[in-house]
C-alpha cells in the first residue's frame, strides 16, 4: 500500500480476519459519481467448503452477492480502495476502525470503540444484523415496541423490522454526508415519532454525530407524548413541534425527511426540501389523487386507464416519477425503491434524492421530457411544478 495509514489498516484487518472477529466492513464514497456501483458490504460466513468473505456489490438497482477466500477478498478490498472508493469502515468485535482519504491524496486512519453486537457465529442463516438495538432502549419501551425484559413485543415485530430496514436503507446515503457539528434533520409528519426516534438513535449514539433533529406533527396530543419520551430517553437535541408540512418555520433544513405523507403534502415536503438546499430528501409517499384527477387520456393509453384499479396504479407511478425527475432537474440525484415488502403496506416506495450539483446543466432537457409525459397523460400540470413555478 501507499503509506502508513494503509499499511495500519490492513494489519488490523488481517488480524480480525485471523480471529474471525469481523463484523461487517462497508466500503463507499465512490470515486468515480458516474459509476453505477455504489458500495461494497463484506462479512464473513461459514460454507461447506470453509469460511469465506461475502461480498455484496451495491448497484442503484440490483445487489449482487459473491464469495471469496480470505486471502483473495483482502486483494479485492485493497483495489476497490485504491481504485473505485475513498472509504472504508470496518467493524470488529473488538473495535471500529476506519481509512478515509479525499482527492487530494490526503489519508486517515481513525480508531473508535466497537458499536455492534459481537457475532459468534458465520452463516447465511444467522439472525439478521439490527441497526437498532433494544437493550436499555427507552424510546422503544415507551413507544411499546419492548417490554419491561426489553424483549420484542410478539406483535411489534412488524414495526420493529420496519425502523431497521428505514436506517438500512438510509445507512448508505448518511454515510456519503458530510455531517457536520449541529445538522438540521426534520421529520416532516412525525406521526408517533417511530422512525424518528430511530433515526436520533443510529445518527447521535451509534454513528455518533452532534445532530439536531425536528419532529414536525399537527397532533397535539402525539407532540407532547413524543416529547415527553425524548426527555425520558435523554435525547437532549430531539425535540418534536406542532405544526404543518407548509407553514412550520424552520430555520434551516439539511436533511428533509417526510414519510406517508398524503397526496400534495409530499409535494410540499420535496418544495420546502429543494427551497432549502437540503443535502437529502427522503419521501415516502402516500396517497396519489392530485395527478388522478388531472388524467385526460385521449391516445392508445386510454385504455391502460380505463379500469379503476389500473389508473390509480398509474397515477402513482407518474405521480413519483415526475417527482423523481422534478428532484433531478434541481440539482438531486434521486433514487426509487422499495421501503417495506407489500405484504405490510401497499405504500412501500421511498423516494431518496442526494445533492450533487446547484445548477443541473441538464436541467432544460429534464423539464422537456417531464412536459411530454404530461401530454401522453393529458396532464396540465404537477402539484410540485406549481410549488416551485417551473
Amino acid at each position: 500500500m501507499k503509506n502508513k495509514e494503509d499499511s495500519v489498516f490492513f494489519d488490523k484487518l488481517n488480524y480480525i480476519l485471523d480471529n474471525k472477529e469481523l463484523i461487517k466492513m462497508i466500503i463507499n464514497g465512490k470515486r468515480n459519481k458516474s459509476s453505477d456501483l455504489k458500495s461494497i458490504i463484506i462479512t464473513i460466513v461459514e460454507l461447506k467448503k470453509g469460511r469465506k468473505l461475502n461480498f455484496v456489490y451495491r448497484h442503484e438497482t440490483k445487489d449482487i452477492t459473491k464469495n471469496y477466500e480470505f486471502e483473495e477478498g483482502v486483494n479485492l478490498i485493497k483495489e476497490a480502495i485504491e481504485v473505485d472508493f475513498y472509504n472504508a469502515e470496518v467493524y470488529s468485535n473488538t473495535e471500529n476502525f476506519s481509512l478515509t482519504s479525499n482527492q487530494n491524496g490526503k489519508v486517515q486512519f481513525k480508531t473508535s470503540v466497537p458499536t455492534l453486537q459481537p457475532l459468534t457465529a458465520f452463516n447465511h442463516d444467522r439472525t439478521k444484523e439490527r441497526f437498532i438495538h433494544t437493550t436499555n432502549n427507552v424510546y422503544l419501551r415507551e413507544l411499546g415496541i419492548v417490554n419491561a425484559n426489553w424483549e420484542v413485543r410478539r406483535e411489534m415485530n412488524d414495526k420493529y423490522r420496519q425502523i431497521n430496514r428505514y436506517i438500512e436503507l438510509l445507512e448508505p446515503y448518511l454515510s456519503e454526508l458530510s455531517i457536520t457539528n449541529n445538522y438540521e434533520v426534520v421529520d416532516m409528519g412525525a406521526g408517533k415519532g417511530y422512525l424518528t426516534f430511530a433515526l436520533y438513535d443510529f445518527l447521535s449514539n451509534t454513528k455518533k454525530k452532534k445532530i439536531n433533529i425536528t419532529g414536525v406533527e399537527y397532533r397535539n396530543d402525539l407532540v407532547d407524548t413524543c416529547n415527553s419520551i425524548a426527555k425520558k430517553a435523554d435525547f437532549q437535541t430531539l425535540k418534536f413541534v406542532q405544526g404543518t408540512i407548509e407553514k412550520t418555520e424552520l430555520p434551516k433544513i439539511d436533511i428533509l425527511i417526510a414519510l406517508h405523507a398524503c397526496d400534495t403534502a409530499t409535494d410540499e415536503a420535496i418544495y420546502r426540501g429543494i427551497n432549502s438546499n437540503a443535502s437529502l430528501i427522503v419521501c415516502a409517499p402516500c396517497c396519489h389523487k392530485q395527478i388522478r384527477k388531472e388524467f385526460n387520456v385521449t391516445n392508445e393509453l386510454s385504455k391502460v386507464v380505463k379500469y379503476g384499479i389500473l389508473k390509480e396504479r398509474q397515477a402513482e407511478i407518474i405521480t413519483d416519477s415526475l417527482r423523481a425527475m422534478i428532484m433531478e432537474a434541481y440539482g438531486y440525484k434521486t433514487n426509487v425503491f422499495e421501503f417495506i415488502s407489500t405484504e405490510h403496506t401497499p405504500k412501500n416506495l421511498m423516494i431518496v434524492g442526494r445533492k450533487f450539483v446547484e445548477v443541473n446543466p441538464e436541467k432544460q432537457r429534464i423539464i422537456q421530457n417531464i412536459d411530454a409525459i404530461k401530454n401522453i397523460f393529458g396532464i396540465k400540470n404537477h402539484y410540485l411544478e406549481i410549488l416551485l413555478n417551473i
